[in-house]
Formats: C-alpha cells, sequence, structure tokens
C-alpha cells in the first residue's frame, strides 16, 4: 500500500481502532477486531483497490407501506444482531427502515459474501447474452490457466452449487485457511493470482457429489465472467442491472490482486440498493421496459435446493441459501443478507458487525425469528 494512501487512512480512521498501526489494513477483513470493522466495513472503498459499479439517472423508487406491527421490537433485535441497518420491502413500499451503530442511508457498508449471489446473477445474464453456452461446460474451457488440474472435470454449475469437490479450509480467523491465504496470493507475470491459487487444489470428493462451501470457487466465476464476457464484473453490473434498474448510488467493488473484482463478496452497497436488487430478482430480474436479464427458468433453478447441505429444510441454489418453503436468501459473514419470501412479495435487508464471523448457534436462529414475526405480521394485515 502507498504511503500517502495509508497516512489518509490513518487520518480517515482515527488512533482508536489502531490507525498508529496500519499493518492490519493489509489483513483480511475477518481478521480485524471488531472495532476495526465498526469503520471499515462503511469505507472498503477507502482501504481496498475498487472498481466502481455506476449508476444512472432514474431510480427506482420506493412507496410508503404500513408500519409494521408494534409487538415486533426492532430495536431489541437490531441491538442483539449488531446490525447497522435494516429495511424491509413488501409490495415495493417500505414498511420499515432503521439505522445504527453510526450508519445512515447515504452510506454503503460491505457485502461479505452476499455478492456471490450478485455473481450468480451475472452468470445469468452472460449465458443469455451468448457469452457462456451452458452450465455443464467445464470451467477450464473458460478459464485461462486452470486445465491440467484437478479442476478438469469440474463444471460451472459445480461453481455454482459448490460441489467441485475440492478440498478447501474457508475458516475466517485462521490467517493460514485458505479463504484468507488466497487473498494475498502473489502476482505472476502473465497469470491470474486466483488462478495460480485454486489451481494448486486437490480433490477431496468427486465433482458434483459433496457440499462445501468454498469462497475460492467463487472467485473463479468471476474470473470466468471477465474472460468470457471481456468485461469488468463492475461494468457488467452496471449494464445489466444498476443502471437499468434504477439503482441509487453507485456501488463499489473490491479487487483481486490481479486486479479481478472478488466475485465471492467485495461489494460496498447502500442498504436501499441492497433491498433494490432483492427486489430485482422479485421482479423476475427484469429491468423497466425490458425481459428479464436471464435465460427463462433461471432464477427457479438458482433460488431453489440444488445441493443439500445437510440441514432439513434447508439447501443451496446456485450462490444462494434456499430454504424448502420457497424463501431464500443471499448470506454474508459477519450478519450481512438479504432476505426473499416471494410468496409474500417480502425483502429484507440486513448489514451489520457480528462479534465473529459466523453465530450460527445464535444470531441466525434469531434473525430466522424475526422474520418469522415480520411474516406473521404481514399475514394478519392481510
Amino acid at each position: 500500500m502507498r504511503p500517502i494512501r495509508v497516512f489518509c487512512l490513518v487520518l480517515i480512521l482515527g488512533c482508536t481502532i489502531g490507525a498508529q498501526d496500519p499493518s492490519w489494513l493489509e489483513q483480511a477483513p475477518s481478521l480485524w477486531s471488531s472495532e476495526r470493522r465498526e469503520a471499515g466495513f462503511r469505507q472498503m472503498q477507502r482501504i481496498y483497490r475498487t472498481n466502481t459499479v455506476p449508476a444512472g439517472g432514474k431510480v427506482h423508487a420506493f412507496a410508503a407501506g404500513r408500519p409494521l406491527a408494534a409487538s415486533i421490537d426492532v430495536n431489541s433485535y437490531m441491538a442483539a444482531q449488531h446490525a447497522s441497518g435494516l429495511i424491509i420491502l413488501q409490495d415495493n413500499q417500505i414498511r420499515l427502515e432503521k439505522y445504527a451503530r453510526g450508519f445512515d442511508a447515504s452510506g454503503r457498508w460491505t457485502s461479505m459474501s452476499v455478492g456471490k449471489s450478485v455473481s450468480s446473477t451475472l452468470v445469468g445474464a452472460a449465458i443469455k447474452d451468448g457469452f457462456i453456452k451452458s452450465l455443464d461446460d467445464k470451467v477450464t474451457t473458460y478459464i485461462k490457466g486452470l486445465n491440467n488440474s484437478s479442476y478438469d472435470d469440474v463444471t460451472i454449475r459445480h461453481l455454482l452449487t459448490m460441489t467441485s469437490g475440492m478440498k478447501w479450509d474457508e475458516t475466517y480467523t485462521n490467517p493460514n485457511s485458505d479463504n484468507v491465504r488466497l487473498r494475498h496470493e502473489p502476482v505472476r507475470p502473465g497469470s491470474n493470482a486466483t488462478v495460480s491459487y485454486m489451481r494448486r487444489l486437490t480433490r477431496q470428493a468427486p465433482a458434483g457429489t459433496k457440499w462445501l462451501y468454498n469462497s475460492g470457487d467463487t472467485e473463479l466465476i468471476g474470473v470466468l465472467l471477465t474472460q468470457s464476457t471481456g468485461k469488468t464484473l463492475s461494468a457488467y453490473l452496471s449494464e445489466k442491472i444498476w443502471k437499468p434498474y434504477g439503482m441509487e448510488q453507485h456501488a463499489y467493488w473490491d479487487l483481486t490482486p490481479s486486479g479481478v473484482e472478488r466475485s465471492g463478496g467485495g461489494l460496498s452497497v447502500t442498504l436501499r440498493d441492497y433491498a433494490r436488487f432483492g427486489q430485482f430478482i422479485l421482479d423476475g430480474a427484469q429491468v423497466p421496459g425490458g425481459a428479464s436479464i436471464v435465460p427463462p427458468g433461471w432464477l427457479a433453478q438458482a433460488t431453489t435446493k440444488q445441493a443439500d447441505i445437510g440441514v432439513p429444510g434447508r439447501g443451496y441454489g446456485y450462490l444462494w441459501w434456499t430454504n424448502d418453503d420457497g424463501s431464500f436468501e443471499a448470506r454474508g459473514t459477519f450478519g450481512q443478507s438479504i432476505f426473499l419470501d416471494p410468496k409474500r412479495r417480502l425483502v429484507i435487508a440486513t448489514t451489520g458487525n457480528w462479534p465473529v464471523p459466523s453465530e450460527y448457534e445464535k444470531l441466525i436462529p434469531e434473525r430466522s425469528a424475526f422474520w418469522r414475526s415480520v411474516q406473521a405480521d404481514i399475514d394478519g394485515g392481510k
């Protein structure tokens, strides 16, 4: 990192979060302290190299909706979830919008793995646009430098469903895990750093036979998209969704060492634009005055169980977490989420800073219980 940039970040983030020792800025965000995440998550574009996702002129507007039931304790829920933002849409109407932890409607917050579901949608767009022929194509057909590796038998579908079968350590708090080490893979002349790292992985199961969460596979999706479309992911996202659907503000997308967007996450987006993306999906990925940007049947497949994750009633689609009741979720570490319930035309977008990356035993059940209370309020108001 250039000295002038570090100096600016020291002034921005302040001594209270350790800016006197800027070495933490080179770490993976999952290794930051809670205080550093609190400051960093809202300004990742100042910490990392990013590409801009330009918004257009006309903004997709929301109408005002009926407030949630008074019995739903939103303040206690947000405090327990360490949430910085919460917005609830129903039929494109704002039923609730609330901010905390010094965050507001004008700010952006990091997506973490919520960005995976955005990348999934871009794969659908690339198929419809003819850049990708089929999900059953081998990934080595599109990604230079990945052939003659354990990925020779892996298809695009395997990457989207987390069933490549590769050995992979996703642990966010271990500096020696694959998930953290991938961020620091050196860039060698003539090669892509992500491809260089991923081609060294070995297999633990035949492709398509076992689900294992692997953010590295999603980073390969980004390489595949950029090499097949000839465009940056940021430009493609702006062209297909951000401008035509009417996002309110520019977004930013973190870059890998090779200058490719971190398709496994790394988007910085306002809370309302997270909600707009959810509404866009509920609208069938259709832009105003145009057709859907994805092929017929894509969303139905992407948002329903394609892989068994070993949890009753749950599954994994094309980089979406699925529920057997028809609802589904874009989920990121530290509490980022876009929950979609097509039956109720419901979008719940949340940003936050959980104390540890994934509080599965406590915070996720609490979040699910809150969703159920909102669903019950909607049902009761019919």
